[in-house]
């Protein structure tokens, strides 16, 4: 593989922008993502500089995203990993229960998908998230929408394996999001 797995850079906040709206665009997006191009695109380069700064590897340590750059510096795919603690603020619908990571955003575009890129991000953004300190992740987590088979083939591939748990559909309550974890080795 040619690419470099790495945190993105607090200054990287354009290319950070550039492929998240690209994700946006994707096909699965209305499934995969909690917003749409449209507003994406609305967002602020102030909005885009935090995201960027926050998930940094000079971040504040609680977000992490991890790129799959390539050797002309271009960006192939993307994993963000935020960190959860049964104290912190309330995601889809109740406090964690326990020190838990939770990854969104995985985008990989489209030519670059079955180069192993995926697995790789995961890899990176799982390894950080167990190395963090006390008190100690217990479990990474993340949510599949309910008709998005390629992204939960892609999880059970690489580990994750269905709760149980399922969630509303932010915005459309009639749909469910299906929570996969995978347990601290």
């Amino acid at each position: 593989m040619d690419y470099v797995i790495r945190p993105v850079r607090a200054g990287e906040w354009q290319l950070v922008r550039e492929l998240r709206l690209a994700a946006l665009r994707d096909p699965v997006a209305p499934v995969a993502f909690l917003e749409t191009y449209e507003q994406g695109l609305e967002r602020s380069d102030d909005f885009w500089r935090e995201r960027a700064a926050g998930a940094s590897e000079t971040g504040a340590g609680g977000v992490r995203q991890f790129v799959a750059e390539a050797p002309d510096g271009s960006w192939a795919g993307t994993v963000t990993v935020l960190i959860e603690r049964p104290e912190d603020e309330v995601r889809f619908g109740e406090a964690a229960a326990v020190h838990q990571a939770h990854v969104v955003g995985v985008f990989v575009r489209p030519e670059a998908r079955g180069r192993g890129l995926a697995e790789e991000l995961f890899r990176a953004g799982t390894e950080w998230a167990w190395s963090l300190g006390e008190p100690l992740i217990e479990r990474v987590r993340l949510y599949v929408h309910e008709d998005n088979p390629r992204a939960a083939a892609l999880y059970r591939r690489i580990g994750f394996v269905p709760t149980g748990e399922t969630v509303p559909m932010p915005g459309d309550p009639t749909a469910r999001e299906v929570e996969y974890a995978v347990a601290r080795p």
